[in-house]
């Protein structure tokens, strides 16, 4: 099968200013999703989807393509990226570019790895769904440990459970979803809004791979997991 990657990275982030140019390591974090992508023989295209000229410079260098600028009206804080997605999908069916599936790999994700990757074109590939996205272990769970507040400001569970729940461990099993990757059919991105209205099939990832960089705290804790990974001691 042939897929595209598309990487998403404006240029304006709140948690983490400048996060997608931001150094991990001694390089620009979206350089590490770039790299993983081209190394990935499934893949054939990678595109950068920017509104940034400095970090379409940096795509351009690593042997992405920046195909586009992408509009300020899909650049916003509150844009979708479904939407964002489908923007990239209309470029390729402009210049008749035919692809099976697209891999979408969000910058904030550096730490995957290229088995991460190819074990999701294979969940894909065994049919029977329409997007395949990447989960992890969760600490939290809405049926135990996780509360919604009220205007009166009282608090209660997300999800009240049937019946009491006095440890985490007994708890229905729930997981976090990751950035590691999306990999959806093109056609599902038109007819579809939102993920949840298809079939979603879901690859795990262990934790030490599936650091979702918002804020400078998980910055630096990628930081610290790539020294370890380094030293050899992770």
């Amino acid at each position: 099968m042939k897929y595209v990657a598309l990487i998403c990275a404006r240029g304006g982030s709140k948690g983490l200013p400048g996060k997608n140019i931001k150094l991990l390591g001694g390089i620009p974090l979206i350089s590490w999703s770039i790299r993983m992508a081209k190394n990935v023989k499934q893949i054939s295209k990678v595109i950068v989807s920017t509104d940034s000229s400095e970090i379409a410079k940096i795509a351009l260098n690593e042997g992405a393509d920046v195909p586009f600028i992408r509009p300020k009206e899909l650049s916003q804080d509150n844009s979708p990226e479904w939407l964002v997605w489908r923007h990239t999908l209309d470029y390729l069916k402009k210049i008749e570019y035919d692809l099976s599936g697209l891999i979408v790999l969000p910058p904030t994700s550096p730490l995957r790895n290229i088995k991460d990757i190819v074990k999701c074109t294979s969940t894909f590939e065994e049919g029977n769904c329409d997007l395949v996205i990447t989960t992890t272990d969760s600490h939290r769970s809405p049926y135990f440990n996780m509360v919604t507040i009220d205007d009166e400001n009282y608090s209660s569970l997300v999800i009240p459970p049937k019946k009491a729940i006095f440890r985490r461990q007994d708890s229905p099993v729930v997981f976090d979803i990751t950035t590691v990757a999306y990999v959806v059919k093109p056609e599902f991105v038109y007819k579809s809004n939102i993920m949840w209205n298809g079939k979603v099939r879901s690859v795990h990832i262990p934790p030490e791979r599936a650091v979702d960089i918002d804020t400078n705290l998980d910055f630096k804790f990628a930081e610290y997991l790539i020294a370890e990974q380094n030293t050899g001691d992770l």
